[in-house]
């Protein structure tokens, strides 16, 4: 529409010029349509390993355990079907990257990865959250916490209430485009959100409270 509008005298040279630089996306372009989609029968054992820290095998004995529908499709009509889907999700688990990092391998542009990512993160939740949150009430039931601060003072802990040990982890992020400040960590010098948990005796996080800003 701006560019009509220049050809048919609407708005002058000048003006065209402001409006476009103005409605510029602030987002970086990556070329996505320059590489092939994904296909993991075109990967090695290794690089599938390494890539995802699931061996090749496994994966489709993955997504039939999770239940995965054989294709997800984002409100805008975006499809992947499980396999690539679910492949996205154990990238970014695998270790921290941020979507553009994702482009080589699956050859998407970044909105796309990430409502694809959300949709396969929401269906595993959605349908298995309770095979963790159903040990809630027997992991912090009253005989195991005093089962837990009983083992805690025989280690010689002046403190014979003492269930569990807090810790706190700071996890940074890229940097926002607004509010900044919020997530400014000056201690660690980059933006970053917070996460607090507490471990019992036994091993398993308890709580975790999360994410915050420098606020908290």
């Amino acid at each position: 529409m701006l560019l009509l509008s220049f050809i048919h005298g609407f708005i002058s040279e000048e003006e065209f010029g402001v409006l476009h630089e103005a409605l510029q996306t602030k987002n970086p372009i990556f070329p996505h349509s320059d590489y092939e989609r994904f296909t993991l029968d075109t990967l090695e054992e290794s690089e599938i390993f390494a890539e995802f820290r699931v061996r090749k095998r496994d994966i489709e004995r993955l997504a039939d355990a999770l239940g995965l529908p054989e294709s997800f499709v984002c409100h805008q009509r975006t499809r992947a079907d499980k396999i690539e889907g679910l492949c996205m999700v154990l990238k970014r688990l695998a270790y921290p990257c941020r979507y553009s990092d994702l482009i080589h391998q699956f050859g998407r542009a970044v909105p796309e990865l990430s409502m694809i990512t959300n949709a396969v993160e929401e269906f595993i939740y959605q349908n298995h959250h309770h095979r963790l949150t159903q040990w809630n009430a027997t992991l912090l039931s009253p005989r195991k916490l005093q089962q837990y601060a009983d083992a805690v003072a025989v280690k010689g802990s002046p403190l014979k209430n003492c269930f569990g040990f807090i810790d706190g982890t700071v996890r940074p992020i890229s940097r926002p485009g607004e509010n900044q400040k919020i997530v400014y960590n000056g201690h660690k010098r980059l933006h970053a959100l917070k996460f607090q948990s507490v471990t019992l005796p036994d091993g398993p996080i308890a709580h975790l409270f999360g994410p915050v800003g420098k606020s908290v």
